[in-house]
């Protein structure tokens, strides 16, 4: 299950057998690619917390799958309802997570116990390949909005993109969000190059990092914050990232420092775009900042830094004082007034309630 060195589209993250899942290891990237197989939802839901699966949507993948895995062993209510709770309590931010669990509850609460594990897994193999596909979709939205700002740009030299964290396929099962566009523009031969954040303190620009040089994108890693250097000297063009959770208003959970480079971005007059399938859209939220919780991870992933040891291999060094308290909040809220746009397997949308509501108006009171 190794990513191919071919196209994109041929890449994937989770691959299901007929009594496991495959996962590619994402804790031992960018210096190993290491498969590890899990077999329990328990096993599932410690890949979540542990970020050997990480992104919105691969989370909410995982997740389904995780629930067959329980069903397989055991179908009873009190066996789904355990399962349940433990991987929507891996991690707290991700609105993916619960609602592909909820998918599958809904497919097989209803059934009898031994007809609910072939019911979970059609649910989340559908579930992967609706995800695939609305990666793909973004893909061709997002396109146009690197096309218009070449045109803008007088067709010259390539289109600058500043990306936060990591949204491409490793993060989803194929494509990616805010990468898939930058995929097809490659794809295509439009001429992009992507200053991808260190994203601090887990480093995922080391994931993009490695997505693009491995598809062959022109790409440069920059600290955090470099963000407003960048836009302050006219050397970005757009910003797209991802998002965790996007409320019906148009609030995006992201990464923490993502709302710095909006507001850089909104001071610079620098396109602000979040790559934003439904199932990241959680319509019961109005306000971000009041109502999205914000997961804080343990203090070590900030006082300890991992890398790569000549002739020692993987290493672990401490870069903070012993006694110094720490708090390591994982993602961030940037309002909606913050962001130029939202773009969504249906198409691009204002990042408000009624432009959402324009390209999903089944979604209306």
């Amino acid at each position: 299950m190794a990513p191919s060195t071919g196209g994109v589209s041929e890449q994937a993250t989770i691959r299901a057998d007929a009594e496991s899942v495959e996962i590619l290891d994402q804790t031992r990237l960018p210096f190993r690619v290491e498969l590890r197989r899990l077999e329990s939802a328990a096993e599932v839901a410690e890949a979540i917390r542990s970020m050997r699966v990480r992104g919105a949507p691969l989370i909410g993948v995982s997740a389904a799958y995780g629930l067959w895995l329980a069903l397989r062993r055991d179908g009873s209510d009190a066996s789904l309802a355990s399962a349940h709770a433990a991987l929507l309590a891996a991690r707290p931010t991700a609105v993916n997570l619960r609602w592909a669990l909820d998918e599958v509850l809904a497919c097989v609460q209803a059934l009898p116990p031994g007809a609910r594990a072939a019911a979970a897994r059609a649910r989340a193999d559908a579930l992967a390949e609706a995800d695939v596909a609305n990666c793909r979709s973004i893909a061709e939205h997002g396109l146009a909005l690197l096309e218009q700002a070449f045109e803008a740009g007088g067709r010259k030299g390539a289109v600058n993109v500043l990306t936060h964290c990591n949204a491409g396929w490793l993060a989803c099962i194929r494509w990616g969000t805010a990468l898939a566009p930058i995929y097809l523009a490659q794809e295509r031969g439009l001429p992009v190059h992507v200053w991808v954040d260190e994203t601090r303190p887990r480093n995922q620009g080391a994931l993009t990092a490695w997505e693009l040089g491995r598809a062959g994108v022109a790409h440069t890693v920059v600290v955090d914050s470099a963000g407003g250097h960048l836009m302050q000297r006219g050397q970005v063009d757009l910003c797209i990232v991802g998002t965790d959770r996007t409320t019906r208003r148009g609030d995006v959970c992201n990464k923490i420092g993502t709302y710095l480079k909006a507001l850089a971005a909104r001071e610079h007059g620098v396109p602000f775009y979040a790559a934003s399938p439904s199932s990241s859209v959680d319509w019961t939220l109005d306000d971000g900042v009041a109502e999205i919780p914000i997961e804080q991870r343990a203090g070590e992933e900030l006082s300890h830094v991992s890398g790569w040891s000549e002739g020692h291999g993987e290493a672990s060094v401490v870069v903070l004082p012993e006694k110094s308290a720490v708090a390591n909040f994982a993602f961030d809220v940037t309002p909606a007034a913050l962001v130029t746009g939202l773009v969504t397997e249906r198409g691009v949308c204002e990042a408000s309630q009624d432009g959402l509501l324009s390209l999903f108006p089944e979604r209306r009171a």
